[in-house]
């Protein structure tokens, strides 16, 4: 069977972005691999063996145009609305907390968080098929 490793998202600022997901995540670098015309840095945590990738192309200057195909990566946390406060008291850039409740059944509690990159990152509240 394949595993799911990691997934790349490119940045302008790879310690600007390391900096953020550190503090709204608790990802530290796992590893990094420097070339002359970009690098990659590795982020995880204890909780899992997935890692975020994190692409520096040491040439570009401009913001990446995320396009219409970039859909989002999701965590989950222990409470949403503990996590929420606490991005909120970091200063970082967050969503209104969100009851998905379709037909009155709740499905998920979360909100969206915006990097420096403008990535989307949904954060879930673990519960049912969130764990």
């Amino acid at each position: 069977m394949a595993k799911m490793v990691h997934s790349c998202i490119r940045v302008l600022d790879d310690a600007k972005s390391i900096a953020w997901y550190k503090a709204a995540f608790d990802l530290d670098v796992a590893d990094q691999l420097d070339f002359e015309t970009f690098r990659l840095t590795y982020l995880s945590n204890a909780q899992t063996g997935f890692e975020l990738e994190l692409t520096v192309n040491k040439e570009r200057t401009a913001p990446y145009d995320l396009g219409d195909g970039y859909g989002h990566l999701a965590v989950v946390v222990d409470s949403a609305d503990a996590h929420h406060a606490a991005m909120l008291q970091q200063g970082l850039q967050v969503g209104d907390l969100v009851d998905f409740a379709p037909g009155g059944t709740l499905v998920a509690r979360f909100f969206f968080a915006t990097d420096p990159d403008g990535y989307k990152i949904e954060v879930i509240q673990r519960g049912g098929r969130f764990v």
